[in-house]
């Protein structure tokens, strides 16, 4: 059997009692443009895989360093039609999820590199 993960703690009491103003009001703009549009992976990092299964409503990350396991993984979560799959890379972010394709997009080749 696996370890427990060790709690970490945080201090979420400590900005829950924190008045509004001591915080920046941002636009939706200036969120999506940083967060989502900025996003950096350390070098060490291949990609990050997320993946949220609609039956069970799990939400889980795999972080992986070398191309081959995260292919791998990727074809392993494949196989189950209720997961959604992010994943994230140095370049950009690609979606996979079961559903109609559209007529002009090209069907997946597993031969291909992630």
């Amino acid at each position: 059997m696996g370890k427990k993960k060790e709690y970490f703690p945080n201090n979420w009491e400590l900005y829950h009692a924190a008045p509004d103003e001591m915080f920046h009001q941002h636009t939706f703009e200036e969120i999506m443009e940083w967060k989502v549009a900025g996003w950096e992976l350390p070098s060490s990092i291949f990609c990050i895989i997320r993946v949220d299964n609609s039956r069970t409503g799990k939400v889980q990350e795999f972080i992986y360093q070398k191309p081959g396991s995260a292919k791998k993984k990727v074809f392993q979560l494949m196989d189950d039609p209720d997961n959604e799959i992010t994943l994230c890379d140095h370049e950009e972010l690609h979606c996979i999820s079961y559903g109609p394709l559209d007529p002009d997009e090209q069907p997946f080749d597993p031969d291909n590199e992630l």
